[in-house]
This record gives structure tokens, C-alpha cells and sequence, in this order.
């Protein structure tokens, strides 16, 4: 394990066994002013990341021992960190694994530093939104602490955990009510202007979210697509009139 410069602009804990790629994402990542910390493995990284808390989780899906995606079941049994997996390259299986997961994204072998240093950026973005501003959002079926980043569903208030993904793309549709987003709004917004958008990566964390929040998932009432276009959030209608009585949701991807 490598310790953090005194003051680092974000901390990054990188966990891979092979150590060449260690060695040059820290040089890379400590040039630019981030703190990096280093594991071989995911049992030493499950220890690292309640003593040191770091602000990013860069983690190869290759691991000997524990692999990538039970460290992240793991991490998400008590933690929302920004995970970015390392994958090999046409491995879609895998990514969607660890999305699956609640990793929040992916970086595919071999990568390029620029790439790099763009998701982590995206990455600590996201987790540094401040909602302090918005009001919750409530609808008949679930409710949003923007502030607290809290989920709760049902009328008997369950909270469920969304990752920080999930919470940037859900803050951004819930922020322009009954507008169409374009799916380059949305990538643009959650993972940065330069992002070019990943429809697989995007209808994945879509997916989650509905699956989360909707009554019916497979019938999306709040999170709806416009196909081809984009989604937007269709609050409920104000009054006593039941958003059932209103025309049923259009297929979603």
C-alpha cells in the first residue's frame, strides 16, 4: 500500500495485481496532484477503504483470490464510493457485471491517461454535487432527499441505496421535470461534457434506477424514454387525479 501526498487534490485507491500498471497510474495520478493508494488484491483493498477512505476506487475485475465484482457487492453493502472497473477489451459480459453490481463505470484495457483522468474527474463530480438548494421530491410512490442523497419507496418509507451514478443521472431528470433530455444532455451532464455517450452504459444504470424506484419497472410511470431521443421525468400530476388515468407509459430502453 502507497500513502497519499499531505494535501492531494482527490484520493484514488488503485487495485490491480499487476504492479507495472500500478506503478505508472500513480506516477500519472501524483504528477497531476492526486493522492494514490495501492492493493494487489481485493481482501487488502476491503481493509483500505474504511481505514483510508478514498474518494475513488479504481478496480481491476481480474483479481486472484476475490475478484473485482464480489469487492464491489462487498463495498456496497455499506458504502457508496465511486467505483471504476478495469475490464479487457470486448469483455461486455463483464461490464455489465459490475454495473450490475454498483460499479458506476468502466474503463476498457489498454487505456489512455487523457481517458483516464476524465472518469475520475466524472467520477469525483458526481459525488461532489452539492443538492444543498433542491427540495425533495416526492411522488405517490417514492421520495428524494436531494440533500441527503437518501432513497425511500413505498408508503411505508424503505430506503433503497442508489449508487452516485444513479443519484447524478436521477438529480438531473428530477431538476427539469417533463423536459426531454437528450441522451447527450444526460451522458454530458453525469459524466462530463467531453464524455461521447454510451447508450449500454446508460440504459444499464436506467434500468437500476426503475428498477429501484418505479412501481413497475417494465412500465416506467415517473423515468420514461422517448425512444430514440432521450428521457425525462414525468412527475405526478397535481390535484386529487390519479397519474393511472392517465395514457400508459411508452416502451423503455
Amino acid at each position: 500500500m502507497t500513502s497519499s501526498p499531505a494535501h492531494p487534490l482527490a484520493t484514488v485507491l488503485v487495485v490491480d495485481d499487476e504492479p507495472h500498471l500500478r506503478h505508472a497510474v500513480r506516477l500519472n495520478l501524483e504528477a497531476r496532484g492526486y493522492g494514490v493508494l495501492e492493493s494487489a488484491s481485493g481482501e487488502e483493498a476491503l481493509q483500505i477503504v474504511p481505514l483510508q477512505r478514498p474518494d475513488v476506487v479504481l478496480l481491476d475485475l481480474g483479481l486472484p483470490g476475490l475478484d473485482g465484482i464480489a469487492v464491489i457487492r462487498a463495498l456496497r453493502n455499506w458504502t457508496s464510493v465511486p467505483v471504476i472497473v478495469l475490464t479487457a477489451r470486448g469483455d461486455e459480459h463483464a461490464k455489465v457485471l459490475a454495473l450490475d453490481a454498483g460499479a458506476d463505470d468502466y474503463v476498457t484495457k489498454p487505456f489512455g491517461i487523457a481517458e483516464l483522468l476524465a472518469r475520475i474527474r466524472a467520477a469525483l463530480r458526481r459525488s461532489g454535487d452539492a443538492a444543498a438548494d433542491s427540495p425533495d421530491v416526492v411522488t405517490a410512490h417514492f421520495r428524494l432527499d436531494l440533500t441527503g442523497r437518501r432513497a425511500f419507496v413505498g408508503q411505508a418509507s424503505e430506503e433503497v441505496r442508489l449508487t452516485r451514478t444513479e443519484w447524478g443521472i436521477v438529480a438531473y431528470l428530477v431538476r427539469h421535470p417533463n423536459r426531454l433530455l437528450t441522451y447527450r444532455e444526460v451522458t454530458g451532464a453525469v459524466w462530463g461534457p467531453d464524455y461521447l455517450p454510451d447508450m449500454s452504459l446508460l440504459r444499464v444504470h436506467m434500468a437500476h434506477i426503475r428498477r429501484k424506484l418505479e412501481p413497475d419497472p417494465a412500465r416506467p410511470r415517473y423515468f420514461i424514454t422517448d425512444v430514440g431521443m432521450g428521457y425525462r421525468f414525468a412527475p405526478d400530476v397535481p390535484s386529487s387525479a390519479s397519474p393511472s388515468t392517465g395514457p400508459p407509459s411508452p416502451p423503455h430502453q
